[in-house]
């Protein structure tokens, strides 16, 4: 630990629990059956050095000091010194934690991003949510909440003024591109965030799974593991074999993992039976979850994407079913997030610890996790099948953001609203929106499209196991 961790450390937890650190030593010490005498008294003596500076900060430090601010910074930088997985979650900052896992929180449905001018821009409104239904789009510039100017307000304080519980309204004003202002009052609902997606988007808005008509490729995009994944997988798969599906794509590139439970249920669905994952722990007994064959998809090729930044659940995902020989891997190395947090409540639940507990090992008994120390020669993450690997240099990678970005955005509306004005189609932003170009753009017009090498090696694949078995 670096000498300003250890002394902020020292300062903040001691300040904070005053005498009952003593107490707390003892009682830490005589939890620990198989520590020895030598071992408790170390235990005391260090926390007793933190109740003394406590003592001196406390009578002679020059300034008064925010306790709550050192005893989170004393947090922070003990569980710096441990793994970068493992973090402090502050009162201010749970909400967004609890939001990234479950896909879920009380709001309008959009999502917003700052304007080039430093406001804050709508980058899309999400399916079928209040914002949707009210005519809210891709560029609508919002420059007023709750009779608020937008000006000089982060992006953060933004998002926190149009979330609250649902059932309540929230009121704010846009620009449209075309310069016409509106008004909207609007009734917060519990927002759902898909977390599977389509190839592309029909005209109701809704996704289109299929991404080859004529040969009958499905393909699906994760972004995340929440609470509904496997069960949004399951019913696009459904969907996908009632026209007719014959392969799969399953793109978990740039998927950062998210539930265990989450993955489990995918990785069941398209392997029949054997190991599917296990954890082992210094304080937890090994675990191993096994695949039920009830339930189990299967009749058809699958080929899995991930890149450098597939890591977690999608690396649990992609190992199992390689392992299986259920899919082949294609693309880049994973990132190698083989460890498993808890996530702690404190405070009686207003923040938590996420404490890594535990490293997750693949069905073969390959290690997952790649340690601050290892290079490339090491045993880690998920490496695509072999004669499959297919790397992007940084503009390819950018390039694919860019182009799922513009893909996701929904910019037409498929039935009329009324609940309040919205502009005609033909003035929804383009790429740019705000700077006066419509959908005419000559620069989007002439735009060299995507070429995605890595999802194209994957339709090879599965067009040439598509044949075998007819």
């Amino acid at each position: 630990m670096t000498a300003r961790a250890l002394g902020t450390a020292v300062l903040a937890v001691g300040w904070l629990v005053g005498p009952a650190v003593l107490r707390a030593a003892e009682t830490t010490a005589d939890a620990g059956q198989a520590k020895t005498q030598k071992e408790r008294e170390e235990y005391y003596e260090l926390y007793k050095v933190l109740a003394d500076t406590l003592d001196q900060v406390e009578r002679n430090y020059v300034e008064d000091v925010d306790r709550r601010e050192l005893f989170e910074a004393a947090i922070k930088g003990i569980l710096e010194e441990l793994d970068p997985y493992s973090n402090y979650i502050s009162p201010e900052e749970l909400s967004r934690f609890k939001t990234s896992v479950e896909q879920e929180f009380g709001g309008i449905g959009i999502q917003v991003g700052p304007d080039r001018d430093g406001g804050l821009r709508v980058t899309s409104p999400l399916y079928g949510t209040p914002a949707y239904r009210a005519g809210i789009m891709a560029g609508d510039r919002i420059i007023e909440i709750e009779g608020e100017s937008t000006e000089g307000l982060s992006l953060d304080d933004a998002v926190r003024k149009m979330k609250g519980e649902a059932g309540t309204k929230v009121t704010f004003k846009v620009i449209h591109p075309d310069g016409k202002p509106a008004e909207y009052t609007i009734e917060r609902e519990i927002i759902h965030v898909q977390s599977v997606l389509g190839a592309s988007r029909k005209e109701d808005d809704t996704w289109n799974f299929m991404l080859d008509n004529d040969k009958k490729i499905g393909y699906l995009r994760l972004t995340a593991f929440s609470r509904d994944t496997a069960k949004e997988l399951r019913d696009a798969v459904k969907q996908l074999q009632e026209n007719g599906m014959k392969g799969l794509v399953l793109d978990l590139r740039f998927n950062p993992g998210g539930l265990l439970n989450s993955a489990i249920e995918v990785a069941d669905m398209f392997v029949a039976e054997g190991k599917i994952v296990s954890t082992r722990g210094k304080n937890t007994p090994e675990r191993t979850w096994e695949a039920e064959k009830a339930g189990t998809i299967d009749g058809f090729p699958i080929a899995v994407l991930v890149n450098h930044f597939s890591a977690s659940a999608s690396e649990i995902v992609a190992a199992c079913l390689q392992d299986h020989n259920v899919a082949v891997v294609i693309g880049e190395r994973t990132w190698g997030k083989g460890s498993v947090q808890n996530v702690v409540d404190l405070e009686e639940g207003k923040s938590a610890l996420k404490l890594t507990t535990a490293s997750y090992w693949r069905p073969s008994g390959k290690n997952i996790h790649r340690g601050p120390k290892d290079d490339e020669s090491v045993e880690w993450g998920v490496k695509p099948n072999e004669g499959y690997e297919v790397k992007f240099s940084n503009d390819e990678t950018f390039a694919l953001m860019e182009h799922w970005r513009e893909r996701d955005i929904i910019r037409t509306r498929s039935e009329p609203m009324t609940t309040a004005p919205q502009a005609d189609a033909s003035e929804q932003p383009a790429a740019k929106a705000g700077e006066g170009e419509t959908k005419e753009e000559p620069a989007k017009e002439t735009a060299k499209p995507f070429e995605d090498r890595q999802l194209q090696k994957a339709l090879d694949y599965l067009s040439n196991e598509m044949a075998k078995a007819e």
